[in-house]
């Protein structure tokens, strides 16, 4: 498998590229962010999701879910 890079559109991470790493991607995956640093706990959910014109991308998305992956 080629080395695959999401976007992050939205919330604390917005505009942060990273690698995907050796996981294949799954349209509808949620994660979950935490924000610890200086103040108030700040979690924060992305949905990744797939268009021919951008590539992968994760978006801001208000699920509340503890079924989700931690970066």
């Amino acid at each position: 498998m080629t080395e695959v890079s999401v976007r992050f559109f939205g919330g604390p991470l917005d505009g942060r590229v990273q690698t995907l790493g050796d996981v294949e991607p799954v349209s509808g995956t949620v994660m979950r962010h935490v924000h610890l640093h200086d103040g108030p706990k700040i979690e924060t959910h992305y949905q990744l999701g797939y268009t021919e014109e951008s590539g992968w991308e994760y978006r801001l998305c208000g699920l509340s879910t503890s079924d989700v992956d931690e970066v």
